[in-house]
């Protein structure tokens, strides 16, 4: 029990990251250190997606399922929990290309809006 409990706590951890790679740029709205961290994991997200790379992260959850005496799953989380129940083909390539698409494009989209905002304030 206590595998299964760490292994669900890594999949916690991993979808709080993924959602701190898409949406935290909106968190620098309020603290303006958040950037530091925030586009690093940003870019670790798109560089993930776009490689074709499995996250660490699942392989840690896939190695506490297997303690517990759980089957762990092929692929990676995004593709285990997500995606295969959007889209029942799988993860494909195209899809990760989207996925990383859509983390760049939210990043940037808020990044911009914060800077003109930034500027605006100084003029």
């Amino acid at each position: 029990m206590p595998w299964l409990i760490a292994a669900d706590a890594v999949l916690s951890l991993h979808l709080g990251f993924i959602l701190f790679c898409t949406l935290g740029a909106v968190l620098a709205l309020k603290w303006r250190w958040i950037p530091w961290l925030q586009l690093p994991a940003a870019a670790w997200g798109v560089w993930v997606e776009a490689s074709g790379w499995i996250c660490p992260l699942t392989s840690v959850e896939n190695d506490f399922r297997v303690r517990a005496g759980v089957a762990a799953y092929q692929g990676d989380c995004l593709g285990h929990y997500l995606t295969a129940t959007i889209y029942p083909d799988g993860l494909t390539r195209n899809i990760q290309f989207v996925l990383g698409a859509i983390v760049l494009i939210v990043n940037v989209s808020v990044y911009a809006w914060l800077l003109r905002k930034q500027a605006r304030h100084r003029s």
